[in-house]
């Protein structure tokens, strides 16, 4: 029994007694054993039933979020960001994950900066997904299928802007 249980049941002793004698301040031995059941014996079910969690409970720290539902929630991210900071938070928190965005959710991504005139950041999200990919090709893919958004959007690759650079690096110092 902890302390403070035990304090607990001092209290509630001292409360609960009519008389106010030094003696009714004494702890009384009990002569009777009391039968003790566990906290909460009513409450709960042991059944391996009841203690099963809800399979579709979306609240659930430990559910396992599916590719699907990452990108439906990262599109209505991007579709409400209304500034810059909210821009790249939400960038920061979906390439953080350890998988790379659809474009459906980079679309959106370029389009709220767009929308909120950050070209630079426009510019990163490609960067982004050149270091996320696991290889060249998987870049290149990305690159002609988001070819058409970003004539629309008129975004340069790093690429494009710093020709001479391999890698965050300059290769011809001038």
């Amino acid at each position: 029994m902890s302390s403070v249980a035990f304090a607990r049941i001092v209290r509630a002793r001292f409360c609960c007694t009519s008389t106010t004698s030094p003696s009714a301040y004494r702890l009384r031995p009990t002569t009777r054993v009391q039968s003790v059941q566990p906290v909460g014996a009513a409450c709960f079910s042991t059944r391996p039933s009841a203690l099963r969690m809800p399979e579709g409970d979306a609240h659930d720290p430990h559910h396992e979020e599916s590719f699907e539902e990452f990108t439906a929630r990262y599109e209505k991210e991007f579709d409400q960001v209304q500034d810059v900071f909210e821009l790249q938070r939400n960038l920061n928190n979906a390439f953080a994950y350890d998988l790379v965005p659809s474009t459906s959710v980079i679309t959106a991504a370029l389009r709220a900066a767009r929308r909120v005139n950050d070209f630079p950041t426009a510019v990163r999200v490609f960067e982004g997904i050149r270091a996320k990919v696991e290889n060249v090709h998987q870049y290149n893919e990305y690159l002609t299928e988001l070819q058409s958004m970003r004539e629309e959007m008129g975004v340069v690759l790093k690429e494009d802007l710093f020709p001479n650079t391999m890698g965050g690096e300059r290769t011809n110092p001038a």
